[in-house]
């Protein structure tokens, strides 16, 4: 394609000297469409990601793209790299214990001097300053910070300088034993029914270090403090089209092309409805969505540790009393007796008394007690 390139950036330098590349790839839309940044392997185990922007180049190659293309796969080359036998571990910076997902920046004093010198100006002006504004404030963080900064903050800040460049974010992810889930802020909802994820959290206009809210969190602060002022923008308005989604493709430390084969068509039905491609070919599935509000999702802590036989299916709910799991505890075996009563047997059965929607679970069976165990819905409705 004429309209492809890729660069590789430099995001770092390793002890011996050696760097800390990142593959960019680029696509050019042929028009004024949304544009869209897509990055995956924030988190080391998280690979799946990869495969997805890889099916995702191979679809572009056949389709009208209007709106410009951003992809990075292996957006953290430390985190990538960072095994522990044949486990990857990633998720946490080594060094600070910081997760990796956590270090993006967004500081919202800048939001009512912006609001105060753009009122007057229309919609497009005031979009395209405080695009440049928010990429201004990255650049000073990376290159006028005399203090220095993290290997996780040069980074993520660098990854977070492409995404201020784009209208649409997209960062793929995945769980530990997960279901594919979607994090989506609360006034997107409406977008969530064009990929083909069956369970949505809605997450609230609050920034907390990810990198969906270090896209999305500034505009709508941006939004709310010109409506503090009696004046109209929107950032859900046609002309805006703001959004940004942590998008959980299923299990960690695995790949599947077919699967991610599939997942590329999801994300091609959201880029389609936005837009950025002219291909309506690629439509969402019909099926039955379920939402959750962030405050109602729900970690559950192993009671006791031991081997747990996790029992609870993903996306089925699970009704008041119902198992998730049970816990073998072979130290309360007692062999050649009909007494299994001292300290509660071999066998415990973990349940809640009211009705969830199990989305992920912890990825081994050798718990501790307080392990996260579960995380699940709760209060959950059809989208």
């Amino acid at each position: 394609m004429n309209n492809f390139s890729k660069e590789v950036m430099h995001v770092g330098e390793m002890a011996s000297g050696a760097a800390l590349t990142v593959p960019v790839y680029r696509i050019k839309g042929d028009s004024d469409a949304p544009s869209v940044y897509i990055q995956a392997n924030m988190h080391g185990a998280e690979v799946q990601g990869n495969a997805v922007i890889f099916q995702l180049l191979e679809l572009l190659k056949n389709i009208d793209i209007k709106g410009n293309i951003t992809l990075v796969p292996y957006a953290n080359p430390v985190a990538c790299n960072h095994k522990n036998g044949e486990y990857t571990l990633g998720r946490f910076d080594p060094i600070t214990g910081v997760n990796w997902n956590r270090m993006y920046h967004f500081d919202e004093s800048i939001i009512k001097p912006f609001v105060r010198d753009s009122i007057g100006k229309d919609d497009a002006t005031i979009e395209a300053n405080f695009k440049q504004l928010m990429i201004e404030k990255i650049e000073q963080k990376l290159e006028h910070n005399i203090f220095g900064l993290t290997t996780g903050q040069r980074i993520a800040y660098q990854l977070q300088r492409l995404a201020h460049q784009a209208d649409l974010v997209l960062d793929l992810h995945t769980g530990p034993i997960s279901s594919k889930h979607l994090y989506c802020p609360e006034y997107a909802q409406e977008s969530a029914q064009y990929f083909d994820i069956p369970h949505t959290l809605l997450i609230p206009n609050e920034f907390g270090g990810a990198l969906d809210e270090a896209t999305f969190c500034p505009w709508w602060y941006l939004q709310e403090a010109f409506t503090e002022l009696g004046i109209k923008f929107s950032i859900s308005s046609k002309a805006l089209n703001k959004e940004s989604f942590t998008v959980e493709l299923g299990s960690q430390e695995q790949i599947d092309l077919d699967v991610a084969l599939d997942d590329a068509k999801s994300i091609l039905a959201y880029l389609q409805y936005k837009g950025v491609i002219a291909a309506p070919e690629y439509q969402p599935q019909v099926m039955t969505r379920y939402g959750c509000y962030l405050k109602d999702y729900k970690a559950y802590y192993s009671p006791m540790g031991g081997m747990v036989d996790y029992l609870a299916e993903f996306g089925k709910p699970l009704a008041a009393g119902e198992p998730l799991a049970r816990i073998l505890r072979m130290d309360n075996y007692h062999f050649g007796t009909d007494d299994e009563t001292e300290n509660g047997g071999p066998l415990h059965y973990l349940s809640l008394d009211h009705e969830v929607l199990p989305i992920l679970h912890f990825a081994s069976a050798s718990v501790n007690q307080g392990t996260e165990l579960y995380k699940v819905f709760t209060n959950f409705f059809e989208l």
